[in-house]
């Protein structure tokens, strides 16, 4: 049975690794896997995701977002494979995603595709000149894609976990969600969002939660009540 701590995710959002470290220290035992991002990057990020994974037994999913040419992403992603990280995102386009899972080389590292953000609604889409289509749709078009092109998962919305989830191209892949807010938290900058609950629900295999718990007066207790709204 999969242990909850491993489907909860926690983003840590802050400024630097010292940061990082305390939040991560105050939580404790109640977590094991932290997601750091391209914000803690030049703040010590790679360190903190060392130390978490060396010497504190923390799975750590490396939030990079990875775009570029083929060979660059290829690089880049032989050389973050050494770290021995968990999850490592980069964006779903096809190209990238191939580039990224030759690169990973036989690390066990997962390369999780970015279908769109869940920051963005169709008015985003638009100013980006991103083609006419409803939002789920090309969420399910682009993960699709990704996985065909040799992805280990996803990240997507939770609004569209469940159409992942049918798709032939996810069976055995998995899928991330942020945009994760417990009942009554602010929504902040994410757009499409749902509960931990109903994330797991509709097929996420881990959900990431940042701010309701980082921002929380007790993060170890506002981590321990998601988890306990997980299935």
């Amino acid at each position: 049975m999969t242990d909850a701590r491993d489907r909860l995710i926690v983003a840590l959002d802050v400024p630097d690794a010292h940061s990082g470290l305390m939040l991560a220290n105050r939580i404790g035992e109640a977590v094991n896997f932290y997601k750091i991002g391209l914000g803690m990057l030049t703040g010590g990020g790679l360190a903190l995701a060392q130390e978490l994974k060396d010497q504190h037994g923390k799975r750590i999913f490396l939030d990079m977002k990875l775009f570029d040419i083929g060979a660059t992403v290829e690089a880049a992603v032989r050389g973050l494979a050494r770290f021995d990280l968990d999850f490592l995102t980069v964006h779903g386009d096809p190209h990238v995603v191939r580039a990224a899972a030759e690169g990973k080389g036989g690390s066990d590292m997962k390369i999780l595709a970015v279908t769109i953000l869940t920051s963005l609604d169709r008015a985003d889409l638009d100013a980006s000149l991103i083609r006419p289509g409803d939002i789920p749709d090309l969420v399910a078009e682009r993960a699709a894609r990704a996985l065909e092109a040799g992805a280990d998962g996803v990240i997507a919305s939770p609004q569209e976990a469940a159409m992942i989830r049918a798709l032939p191209q996810a069976a055995g892949k998995l899928i991330v969600t942020p945009g994760v807010r417990p009942a009554g938290a602010a929504l902040g900058d994410q757009k499409r969002v749902a509960t931990p609950a109903q994330a797991i629900a509709d097929g996420a295999d881990h959900i990431v939660v940042g701010r309701p718990i980082w921002q929380a007066d007790d993060p170890k207790a506002a981590a321990q009540a998601v988890l306990a709204d997980l299935p």
